[in-house]
């Protein structure tokens, strides 16, 4: 009988709290979602970040596409005059 009380608390099928925790309360509580009424500041500033995150990619490669070009010109002016 011992044996099987053992499998069963080992194998998690019983819940066992310590004496004191028996009436606590959980500080996350799970809440069913609303969807008719969404987080709007939450969806806006997960949008407006996205934004500016793709608005900084784009203008950091359009700087490393300029830098790209003017090297590649310098690379091919082989004039003696301007050294």
């Amino acid at each position: 009988m011992a044996a099987s009380l053992r499998a069963v608390r080992r194998w998690g099928l019983v819940a066992a709290a310590p004496p004191g925790l028996a009436f606590t309360r959980s500080a996350f509580v799970v809440k069913k979602a609303n969807n008719a009424q969404p987080n709007w500041l939450g969806v806006g500033l997960a949008f407006s970040t996205s934004a500016a995150l793709w608005a900084f990619l784009i203008k950091q490669h359009n700087e490393e596409v300029m830098e790209y070009e003017r090297r590649k010109q310098e690379r091919g002016h082989k004039c003696m005059g301007c050294s």
